[in-house]
């Protein structure tokens, strides 16, 4: 290509250049235009739908455009994920996921759900939210802390335990337990949190790793004990609970934060928007109740603190689960 050709491809190119980021503020002005969608990688009626929904009411008004839900789970969380990634980056198709998007990639066969990269098609907003994990116990199971299960489990190895399925947080927080406590469990995937509620309160396995946000309801009702807390510190909503550490088992954190992401390319002053009014929407007193009463502790806070969740959750579980090999199925 000569001189006299290439002028006018750098010209037409730094004009595509100038007009895309002029487009980006008048985006951000009319931002938002119509519908916004929230997708939850997940079926419905569980945690991150219900929590969507929350959001979808409160931020409707505080956008002047209506907020509706869509669900499309499958592989993991990366299936919803996907559907982010690939729709225009406007603002106006966000993705609300539990941190099991951060773990799929190092569990499931490459290349599930098109082979999505979550740290490079997806732009963190803010996490408005987090449910801490505990290992539960039927009482019928007759133990009510760690030293206690332990000691059982060494007379009955390959007691089953209960997760919301292979590869999720739960799954984990049980194999890192059973290596922590040296001792045989068999682990019972269901496929999702209601089914493994569902299997823990019949009694079907009596030993269960969930969030809280599924559980709390039926801790304080006293159908489930708990046995400890998989966090670091003591969760405010359960705070006579110990920790695992505190009961001499180290080693089993665990927990599941809340993500709201926008495809990779949106404006950053929609993203600046949409974080701005969720922060401001989880000092409401009346969502701050909501989120607490279904086992949820609002968090919120600057896209960068939902940016160091997901890279750091996604280090730390590829080692796990190279070194318990675990996997989805």
């Amino acid at each position: 290509m000569n001189l006299t050709t290439r002028r006018p491809l750098i010209a037409l190119l730094m004009l595509t250049g100038l007009a895309a980021a002029m487009q980006a503020p008048a985006l951000a002005q009319t931002f938002p235009s119509r519908t916004v969608t929230i997708v939850v990688p997940f079926p419905p009626g569980g945690g991150p739908d219900l929590f969507a929904r929350m959001l979808a009411e409160k931020l409707a008004p505080r956008l002047g455009q209506a907020v509706i839900v869509e669900n499309k789970p499958g592989a993991g969380a990366l299936m919803g994920a996907g559907v982010v990634a690939k729709a225009n980056p406007d603002g106006h198709t966000l993705l609300l996921t539990p941190n099991t998007m951060a773990i799929s990639p190092h569990v499931l066969p490459k290349g599930a759900a098109g082979g999505i990269d979550v740290q490079k098609d997806l732009t963190p907003i803010l996490a408005p939210g987090t449910t801490p994990m505990a290992l539960v116990a039927n009482p019928q199971l007759g133990v009510s802390n760690l030293a206690e299960l332990t000691a059982l489990a060494r007379k009955t190895p390959g007691l089953p335990y209960g997760s919301a399925g292979n590869g999720s947080p739960m799954h984990f927080a049980g194999e890192m337990f059973k290596r922590s406590a040296g001792v045989d469990l068999t682990h019972v995937p269901y496929r999702g949190v209601g089914p493994s509620l569902v299997g823990a309160l019949g009694g079907e396995v009596k030993l269960l790793y969930v969030g809280l946000g599924g559980a709390l309801q039926h801790i304080k009702s006293g159908k489930l004990v708990v046995l400890a807390v998989t966090e670091k510190k003591r969760s405010a909503l359960l705070p006579q609970s110990p920790t695992a550490t505190e009961q001499g088992v180290a080693n089993v954190e665990v927990n599941a934060w809340y993500g709201l992401f926008a495809p990779a390319g949106t404006p950053a002053a929609v993203i600046s928007r949409i974080n701005q009014e969720v922060n401001q929407m989880l000092l409401a007193p009346d969502l701050r109740e909501k989120m607490l009463l279904t086992g949820l502790e609002p968090l919120g806070g600057s896209a960068q603190v939902l940016e160091t969740f997901l890279r750091e959750d996604s280090q730390r579980y590829a080692q796990i689960a190279r070194e318990l090999n675990i996997k989805a199925d």
